[in-house]
């Protein structure tokens, strides 16, 4: 598989063809189209290497999500950052090049943090390695890092080494009813504590924190912060997993935007829907198109981005910081000079 994927992106290259890079198609619709034929790597797949004493796994891209967290569930370890795994299609492949990290990110560290080396094709079709399977192994782990979140645009990952973490002894939710600017200072509050804290997440008025650890340390949290029992047991699980009703294709002219912005930042575009993830550092709206630039500017004053990210109609592009840009330019032209991996329509 690895050789029949450097033999076509090699010809791609020779050709100057854009080729776009499809696994098991769990995120079609989640960002802009892309251009080009497809190199399909969803069949490159299997777990090469598991040393649960050393907290380290090894896999092909195109291994589903699932297929890892059940294996390491097993030996009671997990991927600590939550990758969304769409209903159990997504592969590691697409949690690394999207970079995307679920709720418990804030405590335990994104994607990029958890990678410890990986392999890739370059847009010329060279087998490129960074990092390796230690932490001690250095070489190249700020290109590892460079990988995660450039959406396929600086190379195809072929394979990659993560460490894990133990999985929480205990875990519990409590819920609190709470309006938007009374949620995120309280979750912020208990973010400044040591409470063993893994999640904290606001919707329709409702505040869930969910707690983490042995068991005396959340039940103890428990009884003093107080809260409901919540009785929608998954809530978290299908957060994750990207399956609220939060997350449904937006309607004809309406968009999904996702909105990074400082924690501890107050109630913004509060006349929109939305979801409050990472305390406030992340949150999910829903607004017509024709807000995008509302949106961009309310997101850059507040010391943060927006970023389209569902779109039926069509798909508006935010301002980019010209210096960031330069370099990102130089870093893509360095590994793919032509331009061909994941070309956006209209580049």
């Amino acid at each position: 598989m690895l050789t029949d994927l450097q033999a076509q992106l090699r010809q791609a290259h020779a050709m100057s063809v854009p080729v776009r890079i499809v696994g098991a198609g769990s995120k079609q619709g989640w960002h802009a189209p892309q251009q080009g034929e497809a190199l399909h790597v969803g069949s490159h797949v299997g777990i090469i290497d598991y040393a649960p004493a050393e907290r380290v796994i090894s896999a092909r891209a195109g291994t589903r999500l699932a297929e890892i967290q059940a294996v390491l569930a097993s030996q009671g370890q997990m991927l600590a950052a939550e990758p969304p795994d769409f209903g159990g299609h997504a592969t590691l492949g697409g949690a690394l090049a999207t970079g995307w990290s679920g709720p418990r990110r804030p405590w335990a560290g994104a994607m990029r943090d958890q990678l410890l080396g990986v392999e890739i094709l370059n847009g010329q079709g060279e087998l490129m390695r960074f990092g390796g399977r230690v932490m001690k192994n250095v070489a190249g782990f700020d290109l590892t890092r460079l990988m995660v979140g450039a959406n396929g645009t600086l190379g195809l990952i072929t394979e990659a080494h993560l460490k894990v973490l133990p999985l929480p002894e205990v875990e519990t939710v409590r819920v609190f009813e709470l309006p938007q600017a009374d949620a995120i200072a309280l979750a912020n509050r208990l973010c400044a504590a040591p409470w063993p804290l893994s999640g904290a997440a606001w919707q329709g008025g409702l505040l869930r924190i969910r707690l983490s650890g042995n068991a005396a340390a959340v039940a103890t949290a428990q009884q003093q912060l107080g809260g409901e029992p919540d009785v929608e047991r998954h809530w978290f699980a299908r957060l994750q997993a990207m399956q609220l009703d939060s997350f449904a294709p937006p309607g004809a002219e309406q968009g999904l935007w996702r909105l990074s912005l400082p924690q501890t930042c107050p109630p913004l575009l509060a006349d929109y829907p939305q979801l409050i993830d990472w305390a406030g550092g992340r949150r999910w709206l829903s607004a017509p198109l024709d807000a995008a630039h509302a949106i961009n500017t309310s997101a850059r004053s507040a010391g943060g981005h927006a970023l389209l990210q569902r779109s039926q109609a069509g798909w508006p592009t935010a301002p980019r910081n010209p210096t960031l840009l330069a370099l990102e330019a130089r870093i893509r032209r360095a590994l793919d000079p032509r331009q061909i991996l994941n070309r956006r329509q209209g580049d």
